[in-house]
């Protein structure tokens, strides 16, 4: 760590394949004899939003345990590797998309930049994409035994921005990337 920040103990509380919580002792920069604080791990993610030569984007329907419900999402996952690198990052970005969506990228992976799902309390951060002149094979899709995806669906940019402002788009991950492609224009 740097600019400040040293990890001066650390316990862990839990460790799992999806998970890692530990209680820190952790020097700040405005804290430089350390503070206490609680802290939940998780492998970096990627989030992309494969868009379609008719300018419509794909999206899943995926029911997720932790919230007893099914979210419409972008397609998205972890990076499996134990060395996260800008290759890394990008192979899992195109697996996720293939796997979940049957989504091929024929155009660009376009990297949009990251961000953090709830800093107060975990590291969790994931990688934003655009990828064009995406092919489509609904049947290529081939999910993991951990996922349940229920349906997939394409959407023209303003069934999105309308399924965002009904909140019918709940999920933070799709959120955090149509809020970038708006401000960036790619909608």
């Amino acid at each position: 760590m740097s600019g400040g920040w040293e990890v001066l103990r650390e316990d862990v509380l839990l460790d799992s394949p999806h998970v890692r919580v530990t209680r820190e002792t952790i020097r700040t920069p405005s804290r430089p004899e350390g503070r206490e604080w609680t802290k939940v791990g998780r492998k970096v993610g990627v989030t992309v939003a494969p868009r379609l030569p008719d300018g419509s984007f794909v999206m899943i329907r995926e029911e997720r345990v932790p919230a007893r419900r099914d979210f419409w999402q972008f397609p998205a996952g972890q990076v499996d590797d134990d060395e996260v690198t800008d290759r890394t990052i990008a192979e899992a970005a195109r697996r996720e998309l293939s796997e979940e969506a049957g989504c091929t990228v024929t155009g660009t992976l376009e990297y949009l930049g990251k961000f953090f799902t709830s800093p107060g309390f975990t590291d969790e951060h994931t990688h934003q994409f655009l990828a064009t002149e995406v092919r489509w094979d609904r049947g290529a899709a081939v999910h993991d035994a951990e996922e349940q995806i229920l349906e997939m669906n394409s959407f023209r940019p303003e069934e999105l921005r309308g399924m965002v402002a009904r909140g019918v788009i709940e999920d933070a991950n799709t959120l955090g990337l149509y809020a970038r492609l708006a401000a960036g224009r790619w909608l």
